[in-house]
């Protein structure tokens, strides 16, 4: 658990999405007008604009998209942390998201490495998804 690092602010659009990272589930979107997932949450789906939207499961598998190394904390809270990798990450669901990579041999990844999620816990009550790399 990382305490001092910034908590997930939910609203209305992305309730769900945080309560099943709290669950260990991670949450995608689902249009049912036009059979697409997207993420980030939102009320409406962006690629044909109807609110006939649900939560599906992930498997939490994806791949390495692209990934930065930060060396230079952007906020004194992180310093701690650095060197760390953000990356994107293209879920087996298609979708992209954001997230960091975790473990010790999370510097050496590469784009095109698998990974899986984990849950990375903050403060009292938040859990961030975050990722790790799977054996190459």
């Amino acid at each position: 658990m990382n305490s001092s690092l910034p908590v997930p602010v939910s609203n209305a659009d992305s309730a769900p999405y945080w309560e099943g990272a709290k669950n260990g589930r991670l949450l995608v979107r689902h249009c049912k007008a036009c059979d697409t997932f997207h993420f980030m949450p939102r009320h409406l789906c962006p690629n044909c604009w109807s609110d006939s939207l649900d939560w599906t499961e992930s498997t939490g598998l994806g791949t390495v998209y692209s990934y930065t190394v930060i060396r230079r904390a952007p906020l004194a809270v992180f310093a701690p942390l650095v060197p760390y990798v953000v990356a994107l990450i293209e879920l087996e669901e298609g979708v992209r998201m954001m997230a960091n990579i975790m473990g010790e041999h999370a510097l050496s990844v590469q784009i095109g490495d698998k990974v899986k999620v984990m849950f990375e816990k903050r403060g009292e009550d938040a859990v961030v998804p975050q990722f790790e790399l799977l054996a190459r």
